[in-house]
């Protein structure tokens, strides 16, 4: 599954106070000379735009972009990611093996691997962690991924209470410095899997000591409370202002640690962000305005990234909802939807029009076949198909976002989609990201705008999410076939085998239309040159330890610097 990290797009939400605090800390009168940006250079300071505030800062439980760059920083898993091309390299295990068969991973644990308070960090830990995590009443939306995404021997057992004993569960520690996990399939995307932060690890001595092990929220994750065992520990947490982190002194790889500190901004606003960006008070944003895509590219290059990233956008149908419970109603708004307009016209920056769920060519992998095509003509017949000719008789829908310009502008275009096309009635609700998390997953909602961002480069990152029971599908979707096929490519060892079943179940999932693909992502943000050991890839993953500032790099300043940048016209 994915980070997140559920994540649910790029642009995430904070309360509209929150905007307000951080754009007085950072455009206020303590702006230094040169900007918060040139004093960042100068003391390896990284000021970074978040997006968001964070839900919460405890891997196990949270599942949004903005806590994943954070958790990045707070704790390291089993093995960590080159920072160009992201292939596994050491984290807290110095060396693995894995068996012949593919099934059984031993992970060789470093002797000075620490807890941000000091603690010896040993294998112990990595097998209670993952025993929270399966456990039923802590409400993990990950807990899933080890035995859906990969089959952990008696993972699905455990958390269905049909084993008591974590014995018998595939994930033992022989010694202190050794960790041996055993899956009864093999699965080659393992590895890449074990750099989400669901799989880090926590310090159980912590959790407790605020709470019960599986308390959702506790004071554990609060400034001051909060044991990881990352490049950097938590300094503080001022809600709807800022996380801070600094780097930690017992972390094993202390001595290339440059940064000195981190600090993240939940700026949902996305014009907020770039004047803070322009003003040098940010080295780093989440996004760029849509209107001004084409100005950086054209007249500032030196500022925007724009690079492939594994996500597809993407609108959820509540099925249980009685206006979309007929799949010819679903998919007929799903066929009136204008993907070439959206990426042309609103998103600006490269993106492509999605047809289908998974992004094509992940590990081989193609869907044959038009997948969701749009064709509004195919729409109207269906719709009429299903009793409501030239849109007669269906009650409004629905169109849930979270705060963003952006998701806005995109929902105003398949507002006027439906209305044109369909003489559907759409009405845009606006939640706050929190808020917007808790409709979505209670289904309160009847449409809602989502995003599915892949933790590792396997199509079954995405497939494997519209499983019945999965803690992220947040539809309603419950399909007995689609079950089945998901379940056989598992099963499957012949790759092309495995591609099959995929492929027949990702066109049973479009056919049934429990969401709407629009566009595949990329990266679009904004970025000082003074930012170093930062690299493009297909994940947006950043890992803080490799990441350091050039305080020789000349600072470069957008002319008119916080006056407003003109998008421009066609």
């Amino acid at each position: 599954m994915t980070r997140g990290r559920e994540q649910r797009g790029r642009r995430w939400d904070g309360a509209a106070v929150g905007v307000c605090a951080v754009l007085l800390l950072l455009l206020g009168g303590c702006v230094r000379p040169g900007g918060r940006v040139a004093y960042g250079n100068r003391h390896q300071i990284l000021y970074w735009g978040n997006g968001a505030e964070p839900a919460d800062l405890d891997p196990q439980t949270s599942i949004g972009e903005p806590e994943s760059h954070i958790f990045n920083a707070l704790f390291e898993g089993l093995v960590s990611q080159d920072p160009r091309d992201l292939h596994p390299i050491p984290g807290v295990a110095e060396s693995w093996d894995i068996s012949p068969d593919g099934k059984v991973y031993t992970f060789h644990l470093r002797h000075d691997a620490r807890w941000s308070n000091g603690d010896a960090l040993t294998a112990r830990d990595f097998v209670e962690s993952q025993r929270r995590i399966l456990l039923p009443a802590l409400g993990a939306e990950y807990a899933t991924a080890r035995f859906e995404d990969v089959q952990i021997v008696n993972a699905r057992e455990f958390y269905e209470g049909k084993i008591a004993d974590f014995g018998q569960v595939g994930i033992q520690a022989p010694d202190a410095w050794t960790l041996v996990i055993t899956l009864k399939e093999p699965a080659d995307y393992f590895l890449g899997m074990l750099n989400h932060e669901s799989w880090y690890p926590v310090h159980l001595p912590t959790i407790l000591r605020y709470g019960k092990i599986d308390d959702k929220t506790t004071a554990w994750t609060h400034a001051g409370n909060h044991v990881g065992n990352g490049p950097f520990r938590l300094k503080a947490w001022h809600a709807q202002q800022e996380v801070v982190v600094e780097r930690n002194p017992f972390y094993w790889g202390a001595k290339g640690i440059r940064l000195n500190e981190i600090h993240y901004y939940p700026i949902d606003n996305v014009d907020a962000e770039e004047r803070a960006f322009r003003a040098g008070q940010l080295h780093v944003t989440t996004d760029v305005p849509q209107t001004k895509v084409d100005v950086y590219r054209q007249d500032h290059p030196q500022f925007i990234e724009i690079s492939p990233y594994f996500g597809c956008y993407f609108y959820r149908f509540n099925v249980t909802n009685p206006v979309l419970k007929d799949k010819r109603v679903r998919r007929a708004l799903a066929m009136a939807i204008d993907r070439d307009g959206i990426v042309r016209n609103v998103t600006r920056g490269g993106q492509q029009p999605a047809h289908t769920f998974t992004p094509p060519g992940t590990a081989g992998y193609v869907l044959p076949g038009p997948g969701t095509p749009t064709d509004y003509e195919g729409a109207r017949r269906l719709l009429a198909e299903a009793g409501f000719p030239g849109g007669a008789g269906l009650p409004p829908v629905d169109l849930l976002i979270n705060t963003s310009q952006n998701h806005q502008a995109i929902a105003e275009v398949i507002q006027e989609s439906w209305k044109r096309e369909l003489h559907i009635d759409a009405r845009i609700v606006n939640e706050e990201w929190k808020v917007y998390l808790d409709s979505e997953h209670t289904l309160n909602y009847t449409t809602s705008r989502s995003a599915w961002i892949g933790d590792y480069l396997d199509p079954y990152t995405f497939l494997g999410l519209m499983v019945t029971g999965n803690g992220n599908n947040d539809t309603g979707f419950s399909n007995a076939e689609y079950d089945r096929l998901i379940g056989l490519s598992r099963q499957a060892a012949d790759p092309a085998a495995r591609r099959t079943l995929l492929a027949q179940a990702e066109t049973l999932l479009l056919d049934e239309s429990p969401v709407a693909p629009i566009y595949f992502y990329t990266n679009v943000y904004l970025r000082q040159p003074s930012v170093r050991g930062w690299y493009p890839n297909f994940l947006n993953r950043h890992m803080p330890q490799f990441i350091y500032l050039d305080d020789s790099a000349p600072m470069e300043f957008i002319p008119g610097q916080g006056k407003s940048l003109s998008a421009r016209s066609e």
